[in-house]
């Protein structure tokens, strides 16, 4: 095989040239992390390797994936869609259209079960709504031998989710089914968690364009005239689902905090939680079964 001609443009002038041109659009914060992000997909190298190849003349063929990469960024689609791939709690994920972008929120509510559940072995946990598999492969790669089961009513997501838990090696049983019509076994649970649509569509105005043109609107949003459709179906299944003392996580969209405490509490769960994420937001809840 020929090997990629190489052009005359050194790792170190392309990259800043990049994190330059990425700068207008995004930050100087994120243009810099989307830059390291880049040359790790194209060439396998982190921060480190960076300084150690920056003499290195890159080839033709990166040089244009570079360019065809930057145009897609400016046309708004997302980094983690064009390079098929997101970072979530220490993973490389596979991404795509199918499947939500794991944010950083996310992998606070992670954080959190497992600091819950650091001591506690063979736990049997749900995750409804998976998508890419993120939060069912982090609590099976960080809990004490688990059991985890995640569901999704999407097919395509569910592929991309398996592909993630073998890549990563870690025992997840995905299931294709439709919380509406899941009935777990009786008190078979320890740990519920979901990360279910959450956003109203009066809400579409304040988002960003680029998530709402390429990512999954069913994964994103839920009627204006019942906000907390999901919870109220995933508290009914833990009503029956969890066991005496079980818990049940849920991200969630910090106007509806105090509705989501009430209904909670009207289903008699205890020690209701609202916590809030990094930026302040209440962006989580965590409540009690007692049975």
């Amino acid at each position: 095989m020929t090997p990629d001609k190489l052009s005359t443009i050194t790792t170190e002038e392309r990259y800043r040239r990049l994190r330059e041109e990425l700068m207008p659009l995004f930050g100087t914060r994120e243009a810099t992390a989307m830059s390291r992000l880049i040359f790790h997909a194209l060439k396998g190298w982190d921060t480190t390797a960076l300084v150690v190849h920056a003499r290195d003349l890159l080839s033709e063929f990166t040089l244009a994936r570079i360019d065809e990469i930057l145009a897609r960024l400016r046309q708004g689609e997302p980094l983690q869609y064009i390079l098929g791939e997101a970072r979530f709690y220490g993973m490389t994920l596979k991404v795509d259209r199918s499947t939500l972008i794991p944010r950083p929120e996310t992998e606070e509510l992670v954080e959190m079960i497992v600091n819950d559940c650091r001591d506690r072995k063979d736990l049997r946990v749900l995750d409804i709504g998976t998508g890419s598999g993120a939060i069912a492969i982090a609590l099976s790669r960080n809990l004490l031998f688990p059991h985890v089961e995640a569901i999704d009513i999407s097919s395509e997501a569910l592929d991309v989710a398996r592909d993630n838990a073998r890549s990563l090696h870690a025992r997840v049983e995905f299931r294709h089914a439709d919380v509406f019509s899941l009935e777990p076994a009786p008190r078979s649970l320890d740990v519920i968690v979901s990360n279910p649509p959450y956003i109203c569509h009066k809400e579409m105005a304040e988002m960003e364009k680029n998530v709402l043109d390429h990512e999954p609107h069913t994964a994103l949003f839920v009627p204006d005239s019942d906000p907390l459709l999901f919870y109220r179906r995933i508290a009914d299944i833990g009503r029956t689902a969890l066991v005496e003392q079980g818990r049940l996580y849920f991200e969630i969209n910090p106007i509806y905090a105090e509705p989501m405490r009430d209904m909670l509490r009207d289903r008699g769960y205890e020690d209701i939680d609202i916590l809030n994420d990094l930026s302040g937001k209440q962006r989580f809840i965590r409540a009690l079964e007692t049975v």
